[in-house]
């Protein structure tokens, strides 16, 4: 486990998948998801299935709360590129469908996981990829952690019968 003061990032257990499931079918999160389809349990186990075969370039971890033990979020560093040496960052606290929180958990989960893929995986750039309508994050992400806007992608999601841009943002290992 990696461990802050108050939040800790530790491996996806199979007895999470369903806490996990329900935190990626909320509908108010769902949106904000590359994978937009309501999920299975099914489904969940085969995804830790293929952390296991992927475990070179997926990094995936559940954030507990160190004084319960409790789940409160997920978070890795997924799809490694170790000749670029970049990876993207995925986030979110399902604790009381909160998605982005903004208080000193939330933020110790973060700069847990960001200094890991630069400290320990010696990644160069942590990026992102997020639709303009979540601006929640990418606020949460810029303003605290000082990612910059990498590009956009015009058009590259459609939700609620609308098309929306992508965003992408990261932050180097220099910044």
């Amino acid at each position: 486990m990696i461990k802050g003061n108050l939040i800790g990032l530790r491996a996806v257990e199979k007895e999470d998948l369903q806490t996990l499931r329900d935190w990626r079918n909320e509908t108010s999160f769902r949106r904000n998801f590359r994978e937009v389809r309501e999920l299975s349990l099914m489904d969940q186990e085969q995804w830790l299935e293929s952390l296991k075969k992927t475990k070179h370039i997926n990094y995936m971890f559940v954030i507990v709360d160190l004084k319960t033990n409790e789940p409160i979020g997920a978070a890795g560093i997924l799809y490694i590129n170790w000749i670029n040496r970049s990876g993207d960052f995925s986030f979110y606290i399902g604790e009381d469908k909160i998605y982005i929180g903004d208080d000193k958990r939330t933020d110790e989960a973060a700069k847990l996981l960001i200094d890991y893929g630069f400290k320990n995986l010696n990644l160069n750039k942590i990026w992102m990829e997020l639709y303009e309508f979540d601006s929640q994050k990418i606020a949460f992400f810029q303003n605290k952690f000082n990612f910059k806007i990498d590009g956009t992608l015009r058009q590259n999601c459609f939700e609620d019968g609308k098309y929306w841009d992508s965003l992408i943002i990261s932050k180097l290992k220099d910044d």
